[in-house]
């Protein structure tokens, strides 16, 4: 019998760095190193993820089955062939919306009790 897939309201909240790596899956599949670029490049710095915490990481990902790791590789990436590829699973997409969603509410909390102001969030 198919084990039953868990609300996705059950992973939440996520750490930061599970965060990361679903933000940057959900632009496509790619590979560790791929995805602690990504992550650096689009916070401009702030986030630097590790390897250890990377893997680690998307280990409890896949255990979960929010990522799932491909098969084969993208044509356009064949300069390595030890390089493993991950994407978010279906249940990763709805983790990371329900996650996004839970963040906004947060951040709708903070507005109204005066503790960040629009020009706060550029």
């Amino acid at each position: 019998m198919p084990r039953a897939t868990p609300p996705p309201g059950s992973f939440l909240p996520l750490t930061p760095v599970v965060f990361e790596i679903l933000l940057s899956l959900a632009a496509g599949p790619r590979h560790g190193y791929s995805i602690m670029q990504e992550v650096e490049t689009r916070s401009r710095g702030a986030v630097r993820l590790r390897a250890g915490s990377l893997y680690r990481a998307l280990a409890r990902l896949l255990d979960d089955a929010i990522v799932e790791e491909l098969d084969g590789r993208p044509a356009a990436d064949l300069d390595d062939e030890r390089r493993r590829y991950y994407r978010l699973t279906r249940l990763g997409q709805r983790v990371a919306a329900a996650e996004s969603r839970r963040l906004v509410r947060q951040i709708g909390v903070a507005r109204s009790r005066r503790l960040l102001r629009q020009e706060d969030e550029g």
